[in-house]
């Protein structure tokens, strides 16, 4: 979740969307990011009806032209031309790899980066930027990204994997990406203690945890 004062973002919705947003006590979202269509990243998309009863206005919903389509296909009941009464309320809004949003008043910019051989979005904000999923990342991505302040970056395990970043492949592009600090997240419980692991990692990089905020 991204927010300040007046505007509140979350990219995607997993199975346990509704229990993060009852953990926090999220009162508002404004607008939902979608990085790709797996199901860890949309499932949880029934659930933006309670912000639609407390807005009385349909939810933003931006994603590539492929994952809305998957999502239409996936939840055909919210955007049926008479949907059940109750039915979540959606705008599905198509972004584009490198062409900046204003979303309120939060910039975002949508990069491209690659899921194994699947292109999905990670996105840049003013100071951050947050990338899930990512296997590999093309120059264009990289160079907007480099010397950023803070990045969120996935890294599944030890073991090779033909879509995710393994530990080793991910603190190799943290090293070529340069953050001032870079938090770990997407792990799986393959990779170990956090008191094991986070006493190899290098200086400035952190594994993430559920309930971690960061201030900019």
């Amino acid at each position: 979740m991204v927010s300040d004062d007046q505007t509140t973002i979350v990219i995607d919705v997993g199975p346990d969307f509704r229990q993060q947003m009852l953990r926090e006590s999220v009162q508002r979202v404004d607008a939902i990011l979608l990085t790709h269509e797996h199901n860890d990243h949309v499932s949880g998309l029934d659930d933006v009806r309670p912000y639609n009863f407390m807005t009385r206005k349909d939810m933003p919903v931006y994603g590539l032209p492929r994952v809305l389509e998957d999502v239409r296909q996936r939840f055909r009941y919210i955007f049926e031309d008479n949907p059940y009464p109750g039915a979540p309320r959606i705008k599905a809004i198509e972004i584009t790899p490198y062409q900046s949003l204003e979303i309120g008043t939060i910039e975002v910019l949508p990069l491209r980066v690659h899921h194994g051989s699947l292109d999905i979005l990670g996105f840049l904000f003013p100071g951050f930027a947050y990338l899930t999923d990512v296997k590999s990342i093309p120059v264009r991505s990289l160079e907007l990204l480099s010397g950023i302040e803070i990045l969120i970056i996935s890294a599944l395990h030890h073991k090779a994997h033909h879509s995710h970043l393994n530990l080793r492949e991910a603190l190799d592009l943290i090293e070529r990406i340069g953050p001032r600090k870079c938090y770990l997240t997407h792990m799986s419980h393959e990779m170990g203690l956090y008191a094991h692991i986070q006493a190899q990692l290098p200086l400035g990089v952190e594994l993430a945890y559920d309930g971690l905020e960061i201030e900019l």
